[in-house]
């Protein structure tokens, strides 16, 4: 059986507008959760138990979002939820080999657990229609005008979950005769006289719909990380004829230092703490000194790659804490500017990063400013593999 998705992310999200303070302009779909947009998290739930994978929008932070993704590009969203799902299903259904079966699923749900995903497409063995969700516990009360004018029997309520999984030719014909809206597909197999089973949905499949569900999106990750710290220490001598690279910023000062990039030693050694938190060795294992493709290479680079392992491996950055030692230049004056290119680069708020320095009050090589030192420290979440 040849297994498609459809990934929604059509939507604006105006009940998330509402509740957000952030001020920030996209949709809540490409908000960042921890490390990661949410349909990024979204789509790698999916991929590993579908054979296609289709994104449904026209936002130009889709195709960024899902960069990198065994995926087909996206087509465009409708005008209605009903109307993204038409679309997704006629380009599906022009596919030199169309799918079997197909899963619709909401780009802003993006922790349902696989054995949610698993079950829905189980259950199509003997189903033309299935959905996952949970069943209410609370008591259900009816109200108009801020008063209570009814108690709803909570007995056989469930909550409707995604991703909602159908036999795919079931699914495109309804779609194809019925065009009025409707709150999900399940709906319109129910009206067409097609039993829709239900599989037991998740508590953890939450659907991003107001501000306050980002804090319990992040618990759901955050429960299966666990914390790991990384050191780094550099140091670099100074040189005549380069420029002073520190943390991303140019510095004011007669000399450079020496180095086979543009020696970048704040840079550097915060590389080196991720990595080694990481447990993937250090910078020169990732950018060999002896491989003339980094001679005089901007080190930003370095640190783009190593915010990216971060977010391979499944974790984000808690904090980094850089120092800088040396005699000369002051630090001071260009701290702000260099947290924020740090932060920039990492692809995290500027809160989580430090830039300070001292001296070694006139001692040793730094006291005779003969060169800078760097020390950096990290700490970051990434999945428990379960290893020993």
């Amino acid at each position: 059986m040849r297994i498609a998705a459809l990934l929604l992310a059509a939507g604006r999200g105006r009940r998330f507008d509402a509740s957000s303070q952030s001020g920030e302009n996209s949709s809540k779909q490409f908000r960042m959760l921890r490390g990661k947009p949410v349909i990024r998290r979204a789509a790698e739930a999916l991929l590993p138990h579908v054979d296609v994978l289709l994104p449904v929008g026209d936002d130009p932070l889709l195709a960024d979002s899902l960069e990198g993704l065994d995926i087909l590009p996206p087509v465009s969203g409708g005008a209605e939820r009903h109307d993204s799902v038409r679309n997704g299903l006629e380009a599906l259904a022009k596919l030199p080999e169309p799918p079997d079966l197909v899963l619709v699923h909401d780009g802003a749900r993006p922790c349902v657990p696989a054995e949610v995903v698993q079950n829905v497409i189980n259950a199509l063995k003997t189903h033309e229609g299935v959905i996952p969700a949970v069943a209410v516990i609370d008591t259900i009360k009816k109200a108009k005008d801020g008063i209570i004018v009814d108690t709803v029997p909570r007995d056989g309520l469930w909550r409707a979950q995604t991703p909602q999984g159908f036999r795919f030719g079931t699914l495109l014909e309804l779609h194809r005769t019925h065009r009025d809206a409707r709150t999900d597909d399940a709906a319109l197999l129910e009206q067409a006289g097609h039993p829709v089973a239900i599989v037991e949905g998740s508590e953890d499949n939450i659907k991003l719909t107001v501000a306050e569900d980002l804090m319990r999106l992040e618990g759901v990750i955050d429960r299966n990380l666990l914390p790991r710290v990384g050191l780094g220490y550099d140091v670099h001598a100074f040189e005549e004829g380069r420029k002073l690279i520190l943390c991303g910023i140019e510095v004011p000062h007669t000399k450079g230092l020496a180095g086979h990039s543009d020696a970048d030693v704040g840079i550097h050694t915060l590389c080196d703490a991720i990595y080694g938190a990481l447990a993937e060795g250090d910078i020169g294992r990732h950018f060999p000194p002896s491989d003339n493709e980094w001679k005089d290479m901007d080190s930003a680079r370095f640190l783009v790659h190593a915010g990216e392992r971060i977010r391979e491996r499944g974790g984000f950055l808690v904090n980094a804490d850089v120092t800088l030692i040396c005699e000369r230049p002051k630090i001071g004056p260009h701290a702000e500017a260099m947290r924020n290119r740090l932060a920039e680069l990492l692809k995290v708020s500027v809160s989580r990063i430090s830039v300070k320095a001292t001296t070694s009050e006139r001692l040793g090589f730094t006291g005779r400013e003969e060169g800078i030192a760097a020390t950096a420290t990290v700490s970051i979440m990434v999945p428990d593999t379960g290893e020993a």
